[in-house]
């Protein structure tokens, strides 16, 4: 019995002294379990996730249903519950607005749709359109700038205006726009038209003439969108631009009319360096209508159900984001795919990695007394949709959620580590006082006790102009009141949201370091006596 009360003597001593250095005495099984995140898996995760096979994870699409299907199944083979009526997905209810069925003609001659013309979807509203004129404007390449306008003298409000969807006489042939450089540009010029209050614009566009699947695919897939009550009504009241595209042939018919040519326009305007504008008398009809479809979405949800009786209906969320943006088709090269090896193929594997320490330990005998949710959500790339659905049809009552730790983009070095002696051992710790100071500091003990890497608090700033802490998906918690710790790379501009976010440049020692943070955070928030105190809103 004195050797018992001597040990337990020690022990306490040394807890006194572990917290007295802001660190925490070191959990035995929690350094054993965490042997799970390495890595070898990570690596084996991640180059799946962020294939060329999942085509970008864009959200309502077939390469962010693989990656569903991926982690569920994974989530099952290591013994993870379905928590939502035994399933693993959670729906959350998408649509997008397809066009249904248009119609172009000319002179009452009808043009084949995706072939002779093509009709955006973005260009039509919740209630499609139609318009008929006796006549147009051609207004040549649409630009109205010092030393030249084709608007000059006219007025464009309620008419139809006909101009080159790329292009500007003025620009030397040697300085070639980019993908996004004439998507900037065609944005402006389509601008002066909705400002002037042109009823509909046509767009001359040579794509036409041989259209890809891909570029057909940009105008004919609307963005998918959450189905609420907010967006029904959005939808109702939008009134979008119409803009036709059409192919050079069927240009030229409309030219004929006026007895000229597309190419006897150009050579004017390109001789002159004067805008050839004209009045041309044609009858044009045009309509197109928008069906309602459902979008395939959800949340991937893996339980862990805690193993102290009294404790166990607390649950901490560990989330990250499976989705990405998916296929950018006008992007300069040959690589159209947005892999997203980092924002969040990392932080999904993150969350991955962590469930198998974590079911290590309950198969062990070592379970965490708290439930533990690891969930990967769809949507956040389109405005942090699955945590928000999440935040609004809770599996388990948000009163009863104590934490959740946010990874997203955990595989890289951002811009201002790069070169610096902290380059690989630090993370960006974002919101971990906002809401509990007691998160706060056991945050820190946390990383002096078992990580040790540099915690920067930059983002914490409440005038930070990048506002990251409302930028990912712990945001939907942490309006709730929920504590939150957000982890962050802070890569902001190198490959962020292009193809060249691969698996080829991620930093897998420190992606699986910084989700051991994670981790020991999570160890010591599943087993404490008590949960972190909410004293700040």
């Amino acid at each position: 019995m004195q050797k018992r009360i001597l040990t337990l003597g020690v022990a306490t001593l040394l807890s006194i002294s572990c917290f007295a250095q802001n660190k925490l005495p070191k959990n035995a099984n929690a350094v054993k379990f965490s042997q799970a995140i390495n890595p070898t898996d990570a690596y084996k995760h991640l180059s799946i996730l962020a294939s060329d096979e999942f085509e970008g994870r864009d959200t309502g699409k077939k390469g962010a249903w693989m990656a569903a299907d991926y982690i569920r199944d994974y989530f099952k083979s290591i013994g993870l519950k379905g928590p939502v009526d035994g399933g693993y997905f959670q729906k959350v209810d998408l649509i997008n607005y397809a066009i249904s069925q248009s119609l172009f003609t000319i002179n009452g001659q009808p043009k084949e749709a995706n072939k002779d013309f093509i009709i955006g979807t973005a260009a039509v509203g919740l209630n499609g359109f139609t318009f008929n004129t006796n006549d147009i404007v051609f207004a040549g390449y649409g630009i109205s700038k010092d030393g030249y306008n084709d608007y000059d003298g006219i007025n464009v409000e309620g008419k139809v205006v006909m101009i080159f969807a790329n292009g500007d006489p003025t620009v030397k042939a040697t300085d070639k726009m980019d993908a996004r450089m004439a998507k900037m540009a065609l944005g402006r010029k389509i601008f002066y038209l909705t400002q002037n209050k042109a009823k509909a614009v046509i767009l001359i566009d040579p794509k036409i003439d041989n259209i890809t699947d891909h570029y057909k695919e940009s105008f004919l897939e609307s963005d998918v969108m959450v189905k609420n009550e907010e967006t029904t009504k959005r939808m109702q009241k939008q009134h979008p631009f119409v803009s036709i595209s059409i192919s050079t042939a069927t240009a030229n018919e409309i030219f004929k009319i006026a007895g000229t040519s597309i190419d006897a326009v150009q050579g004017k305007i390109m001789s002159t360096m004067k805008p050839a504008s004209q009045n041309i008398e044609v009858a044009i009809s045009a309509s197109a209508m928008k069906t309602e479809m459902s979008v395939r979405g959800e949340n991937v949800l893996g339980f862990l159900e805690g193993s102290d009786p009294k404790l166990k209906k607390e649950v901490l969320v560990l989330t990250g984001h499976y989705d990405h943006i998916g296929i950018t088709p006008d992007v300069e090269g040959p690589d159209k795919i947005n892999n997203g090896a980092d924002d969040d193929g990392s932080g999904t594997t993150g969350v991955l990695l962590m469930a198998k320490a974590f079911m290590n330990a309950k198969k062990a005998g070592k379970g965490p007394k708290r439930s533990i949710l690891f969930m990967t959500v769809i949507g956040e790339e389109k405005g942090l949709w699955g945590s928000e659905w999440y935040s609004e049809h809770p599996v388990f009552p948000l009163e009863n959620t104590i934490a959740n730790l946010n990874t997203d983009m955990i595989g890289r070095i951002g811009e201002e580590y790069l070169g610096k002696p902290d380059s690989a051992n630090y993370i960006y710790s974002i919101g971990s006082n906002m809401l509990s100071t007691e998160l706060g500091k056991l945050s820190e003990q946390v990383n002096n006790t078992y990580t040790k890497m540099k915690l920067d608090f930059k983002y914490d700033d409440p005038k930070d102009p990048e506002r990251i802490y409302y930028r990912s998906d712990h945001y939907n918690f942490a309006k709730h009141n929920i504590p939150i710790i957000f982890y962050y790379d802070g890569m902001l501009q190198q490959d962020y949201h292009r193809p060249g976010d691969e698996v080829s440049k991620i930093n897998f020692q420190l992606l699986t370091k910084r989700a051991k943070l994670t981790y020991f955070t999570a160890w010591e928030l599943a087993n404490r006596a008590k949960r972190p105190v909410v004293d700040k809103k």
